[in-house]
């Protein structure tokens, strides 16, 4: 059927959102015909389709693969409050399809591809793992800085208010984490996926640590490395290439431990390997921090999603339960757990707004596909977050000495 007539397309859209009770948007369409969802209330969101076959996913195929492919090529566009077309979304994907079968079904031709990864041996194989942050987290690095802040730190900030800026709020995340390992002067740190030595670079310049980072991103580890030597902390910290697997082969044990972003790219089948090769690192008496992305136990299980394909290729989220069941397995004991959704929340609005302020001079950087491609991203986890569907955790695990954990009665040094 092809959407000729006002009439028709008011039909289609009126049954499409028949029940819907998020917030008001509007839907444009390429030919400058306008639907809204209330007549009454402003709009927070405005839905651009400018392609007849964006229109035709919308409805026959709402599947959040072909709908962020359709955003990434320009051909869905979405103006105003970008979070708030989420609600939009669920709403369609909720619809049986017998009412969106007003429209003849059309599948839009991939134009992406994550590249080669996928060849590059079985899942969560240190080639393939390799290869998998390579594709996220190898864009030039003038694409982060115009987004990420001062600190570049590329995790869940630490927000005292709500309008808090992001740096400050970067700036305390990285302090909540010194504090809760309780870093002394010369502890030996280690620190798995490192990034680009954001917390390297503070816990040895206000701790006075020995800091050391491991990261699979060469880019991060040259700029890491960089980092380090402009700060003139080549003395105290150091950055190398490698996989978290590769410390079974490392002798040198480590006082303290953080994990910071990286957890959510282990897997659900190497969960004990990698609490393991933690725990095998620390010496008696030491602590780990962990800070890793979980799913909601009552959240589904998806298959395949807009992001596991184009963002965070193999990247797997597990509940809670079943992070702190695989450390209790190899025998830690939990200390302390501490669910930072909101914050997450808050640190990706920070970045979509950076994103979006910015665009003209990323767009420099990397092609719009890309572009498009983190904004949605960063967007729709930020809804995720809002909704509930995930959540943050910091987990500080304790490798007991003799049945002593090392650590005082109170937490109150933590605040």
């Amino acid at each position: 059927m092809q959407l000729s007539t006002e009439m028709q397309r008011t039909r289609v859209f009126d049954s499409l959102f028949t029940g819907y009770t998020g917030s008001a948007f509007a839907v444009h369409l390429w030919d400058g015909w306008c639907w809204h969802s209330s007549q009454d209330v402003q709009p927070e969101c405005t839905i651009r389709i400018t392609n007849p076959s964006a229109l035709e996913l919308l409805v026959a195929n709402p599947d959040e693969i072909p709908l962020g492919e359709a955003f990434v090529r320009g051909d869905l566009d979405v103006t105003g409050d970008i979070l708030s077309v989420f609600t939009v979304g669920e709403h369609v994907l909720a619809r049986p399809a017998t009412v969106r079968r007003a429209i003849l079904r059309r599948i839009v031709a991939t134009t992406l591809r994550i590249g080669r990864f996928l060849q590059d041996g079985g899942l969560h194989t240190r080639n393939r793992d390799r290869a998998a942050v390579a594709h996220h987290y190898d864009q030039p690095f003038p694409f982060y800085e115009l987004w990420l802040g001062k600190t570049l730190a590329y995790s869940c900030a630490y927000f005292r208010t709500v309008d808090e800026e992001l740096d400050q709020a970067q700036q305390n995340k990285l302090d909540l984490i010194c504090r809760k390992l309780r870093l002394q002067p010369c502890d030996q740190f280690l620190d798995i996926g490192c990034g680009w030595a954001s917390l390297l670079l503070h816990a040895a310049s206000s701790y006075g640590v020995y800091a050391h980072g491991i990261t699979l991103s060469k880019g991060q580890a040259d700029i890491a490395t960089a980092r380090i030597e402009s700060a003139s902390l080549t003395q105290s910290c150091s950055v190398r290439l490698g996989d978290y697997r590769t410390l079974r082969d490392n002798p040198v044990t480590f006082d303290k431990i953080a994990s910071v972003g990286m957890f959510e790219h282990v897997g659900a089948r190497h969960l004990i390997e990698y609490f393991t090769t933690a725990w095998n690192s620390l010496k008696p008496g030491g602590v780990f921090l962990n800070h890793g992305i979980a799913r909601s136990h009552l959240s589904p299980v998806r298959k395949s999603s807009f992001i596991d394909r184009y963002v965070f290729p193999d990247g797997q989220l597990v509940t809670l339960a079943e992070a702190i069941s695989a450390a209790e397995a190899v025998g830690f004991e939990v200390r302390d757990v501490e669910n930072l959704r909101e914050h997450y929340e808050l640190t990706l609005r920070s970045w979509v707004e950076e994103l979006q302020r910015n665009s003209k001079v990323i767009l420099e950087c990397v092609s719009e596909s890309t572009y498009r491609t983190w904004l949605l991203y960063m967007a729709g986890s930020a809804a995720a977050f809002g909704r509930g569907e995930i959540g943050i955790y910091q987990m500080l695990l304790s490798r007991l000495d003799r049945g002593k954990s090392g650590l005082p009665m109170t937490r109150e040094d933590w605040y």
